[in-house]
């Protein structure tokens, strides 16, 4: 018989499991570290305290019971918004539940000018306010060590929390309630709190006056980096996304620039194209400077060119690796983490890339490439002397020797060499480069030194990559395979784009690379089979290709496509799927944001068209 006077059962929580890993997220950042943040607000992935560092939330890599990650979890969630702020790396979030009730997240990283210096601290800020009705929100702060392998011992205070590892202790500082965080235990969102997670520090001031004032100071930082870009006339909100995504990719310690912030998403399902992109290839750098360069926006190139210039003062005119730590470090031995089951469970999830040990002979001229507007360019604060233009010329003097001898190439192959048409083009455009800057330093000499090695290298490369069977420059001397690369030939330069020989090139790479508008990187097989998916820069190389062959509707269509392919914020990762238009590959991947930048400054209608 029911009992009228027994206690009513407590009604069920109702909260759903986490979403499925996905590359629908953000990136909040502060040129110092950064983090991921997927639509329900849940940081999946942040490593501490640099790019490359352990990361501390790593659900995007382990989605299981143990997934490390910072989540707010409304009850009942249906939907979610998600936005930037605009012009901004503010991003905030929106959770509604069944009844109109919800909560609005704000995540950052505080950077803003202070003291005579730019103030970047380890510290992921986060604000939760209700926006209607009285939601319920659970709090979960599960952070892991070692790559997911330890648990922190946790310590408490009033406002805050500790928690302890080995080799780094984090404090969360916050207005919410303590024991409902450590606890799990749901509550309703009554007012604004605050989540200030970074160093094991005090704060100075108070959490909610100290959340407040990093995001208003943060905001204008932003606000005032957008405003100074010379924008194209159209899409000009993709292209200030991608930009502050370039910037973001910064580590302004030492000048670095990260290829990506992940590691290990795989270039296609399955596939074990699983790479460690968290380190700075001198190549992607320069793509990323000359970008932003051309946005007016010099201050990357000069941070960048201090880390460069100590990588050029210790080779002193020998080898270079196509990549080095953040920190400068040359040793980045690949390994493989066997806690973690890797991205939708397709492993291995690798630390470290081989690829450090490669001889990529682009690397001189990405250098150089990456180095010459500094030599022209008035608005320098440090413009270089003829001290730098003398190490530069050693770089120089090394694509010579190099030029013309087989390397692993711009795609890293790591069981092939060949003489690689991109390698030995990078070598002609570092010495053209050396030509051009040693004429406007008024150096006549060495100005015909360096133009007649690039005379001799541009005849070389034009008989010995010209493939007649198939009639387009092959990827290598003496190859008929063919490789989105060679595209480069007119971006850097070294043909006419009207030649005959290249706009049969463009016509040969869309008959064999395309798959609809998406261009995979090459035909031939690698180590791990032939490419499966579109590598998005190579689809950009290909619409500059087009545009500067006279084909500007075509390259508008397909810019149009690749614009709809970005995620909800407007990022980019790695490869496209043709056939799903599913993003894979690392992210956000840096090489795809330069070439949001590049068609929208190639294809746009000018300003004075309308003014």
């Amino acid at each position: 018989m029911h009992d009228p006077t027994a206690a009513a059962p407590a009604p069920a929580h109702r909260f759903g499991p986490a979403a499925a890993p996905s590359l629908a997220l953000g990136v909040i950042g502060n040129c110092a570290f950064s983090a991921l943040v997927d639509q329900h607000a849940r940081i999946v992935w942040c490593c501490l305290p640099r790019f490359d560092g352990d990361p501390v939330f790593s659900a995007l890599l382990d989605p299981g019971a143990h997934a490390s990650a910072f989540a707010f979890e409304l009850e009942n969630q249906v939907s979610t918004r998600q936005w930037y702020e605009p012009n901004t790396a503010v991003l905030r979030t929106q959770l509604l539940d069944d009844r109109g009730q919800g909560i609005e997240v704000t995540d950052f990283c505080p950077r803003f000018y202070s003291r005579s210096r730019f103030f970047r601290p380890l510290m992921l800020v986060r604000r939760v306010r209700p926006l209607h009705g009285s939601p319920r929100v659970r709090v979960k702060v599960d952070l892991r060590y070692d790559w997911g392998r330890a648990a922190p011992r946790i310590t408490r205070g009033s406002n805050h929390v500790r928690f302890v590892g080995e080799a780094m202790t984090l404090r969360l500082n916050t207005d919410a309630p303590i024991d409902h965080i450590l606890s799990h235990q749901p509550f309703v969102v009554t007012r604004e709190y605050n989540f200030l997670l970074g160093a094991d520090e005090t704060l100075a001031d108070g959490i909610a006056e100290t959340a407040r004032t990093f995001e208003q100071e943060t905001v204008t930082y932003w606000r005032k980096w957008s405003q100074r870009l010379a924008l194209p006339l159209e899409w000009q909100d993709a292209v200030v996304r991608a930009a502050i995504t370039l910037k973001l990719s910064l580590y302004e310690e030492t000048g670095a620039i990260v290829a990506a912030m992940t590691t290990s998403i795989p270039e296609a399902p399955g596939s074990q194209r699983n790479w460690d992109y968290r380190y700075c290839w001198l190549r992607d750098a320069f793509f990323v400077v000359r970008a932003l360069n051309s946005l007016s926006e010099i201050g990357t190139m000069e941070d960048y060119l201090r880390w460069l210039s100590n990588v050029v003062v210790a080779a002193d005119g020998m080898h270079i690796q196509p990549l080095y730590g953040i920190g400068l470090e040359r040793e980045l031995q690949e390994s493989f983490i066997d806690g973690l089951p890797g991205y939708r469970g397709m492993g291995p999830v690798r630390v470290g890339n081989q690829a450090q040990e490669h001889f990529q002979h682009d690397v001189y001229g990405n250098i150089v490439l990456g180095s010459a507007q500094a030599f022209h360019d008035h608005r320098l604060l440090h413009r270089p002397s003829q001290a730098e233009f003398a190490r530069l010329e050693q770089v120089g003097e090394q694509a010579v020797r190099v030029y013309g001898t087989p390397d692993a190439g711009m795609w890293e192959l790591r069981t092939r060499a060949r003489v690689h048409t991109s390698s030995a083009l990078m070598s002609w455009a570092a010495c053209d480069r050396l030509g051009k800057i040693a004429a406007a330093w008024n150096q006549p000499a060495r100005a015909a030194y360096w133009q007649g090695h690039a005379q001799r290298m541009r005849e070389e490369i034009l008989e010995r990559s010209w493939n007649p069977q198939r009639q387009a420059f092959a990827e290598s001397f003496g190859g008929r395979d063919l490789d989105a690369s060679v595209l480069l030939m007119a971006e850097v330069g070294f043909i006419d784009p009207k030649d005959p020989r290249f706009i049969s090139t463009v016509d040969a790479l869309e008959a064999t690379l395309c798959d609809g508008p998406y261009m995979r990187r090459y035909e031939a097989p690698d180590d791990f089979g032939r490419p499966e998916t579109a590598f998005n820069i190579c689809t950009f190389w290909y619409i500059d290709a087009l545009a500067r062959t006279g084909r500007h509707e075509k390259a508008r269509a397909i810019f149009g496509t690749m614009l709809a392919a970005r995620n909800h914020l407007g990022l980019l990762s790695e490869d496209t799927h043709a056939t799903t238009q599913e993003m894979w590959g690392n992210f956000p991947q840096t090489y795809s944001m330069v070439g949001i930048i590049n068609a929208a400054m190639r294809l746009s209608k000018p300003w004075d068209s309308v003014i």
